[in-house]
């Protein structure tokens, strides 16, 4: 990171926190900094953008699973009849 320009925050920890890290630093072989910069980066990227449903049924590979349904099951209006009733 020494190439890159940063900006200095200050964060307060609690002792248990802290010695978390150092643990978790010395275990990864990196610096506490870098720990912290890693969790901040996780977080930001999983807040990013929101998993649909669709993306969900899609990485779980059961979309189309249903051999015995209608191909246009999801789009025709014919079978939503009666649907909620």
């Amino acid at each position: 990171m020494s190439d890159m320009a940063t900006d200095r925050i200050t964060v307060r920890l609690d002792p248990g926190q802290r010695r978390r890290l150092e643990a978790r630093a010395r275990r990864d072989g990196s610096s506490e900094s870098e720990e912290i910069r890693r969790a901040i980066e996780r977080y930001l990227r999983s807040s990013e953008k929101p998993v649909t449903c669709y993306d969900l049924a899609r990485r779980l590979g059961i979309i189309g699973c249903v051999r015995t349904s209608p191909r246009d099951l999801s789009t025709n209006r014919k079978y939503l009849q009666g649907f909620g009733r």
